[in-house]
């Protein structure tokens, strides 16, 4: 993960980004796709920001999830894996406030 990339920018929509969720070492890895101030939701399996359909091209199977729509706050971002091939009650995801975004994948 790169530690110092959110110093010099925000997070993006798309960016795979670690998220603390307890202490220094114990993260997820997950995808960021909600935005602060944003609305959005997942109808049948299609993102969908203040109502307009975004392409997810690493999205390769998806289950018709539904969630939302959820209106972020100016600190908030919303995460989610991209394996969306199971219910989404089996999936771990959710909003994450900025101080929790370690930073994005390396590549």
């Amino acid at each position: 993960m790169n530690l110092i990339a959110y110093r010099f920018r925000d997070p993006r929509r798309g960016d795979i980004v670690a998220v603390r969720i307890a202490g220094r070492s114990l993260v997820y890895v997950k995808r960021l796709i909600g935005l602060p101030g944003e609305e959005f939701e997942l109808r049948e399996g299609v993102l969908r920001v203040n109502g307009e359909p975004i392409e997810e091209p690493y999205v390769t199977k998806r289950v018709p999830w539904n969630i939302g729509p959820v209106t972020l706050g100016a600190d908030q971002y919303f995460v989610v894996g991209d394996n969306r091939s199971m219910r989404v009650d089996e999936h771990e995801m959710g909003i994450a406030p900025r101080a929790r975004l370690i930073g994005p994948k390396l590549f």
